[in-house]
């Protein structure tokens, strides 16, 4: 009975070791899901209702040019990689 607890618990610590370190070779380089998104028209009220107030509309920023990161490299939203003792 204890040799399978001692397994069970060292198989999910395995599992959970290998859950934390699976994303180290993500760059950039992918399509993320919000850089396919575009504008859509302005919401338009129906005759039968009054027009939406203009000033409440939130104006969203252009986004400010940067120089493209080389191929390969990663991403500048991601930490940089720590090693220890190496």
């Amino acid at each position: 009975m204890t040799m399978t607890i001692r397994l069970t618990v060292l198989l999910l610590l395995a599992a959970g070791l290998h859950a934390c370190g699976g994303s180290a070779d993500l760059t950039c380089d992918d399509v993320q899901v919000y850089q396919l998104a575009v504008e859509s028209k302005r919401v338009e009220a129906p005759e039968d209702l009054d027009n939406l107030d203009p000033l409440r509309e939130v104006p969203l920023p252009e986004a400010s040019p940067r120089e493209a990161l080389p191929p390969g490299s990663d991403c500048v939203d991601r930490p940089p990689k720590v090693n220890i003792g190496t």
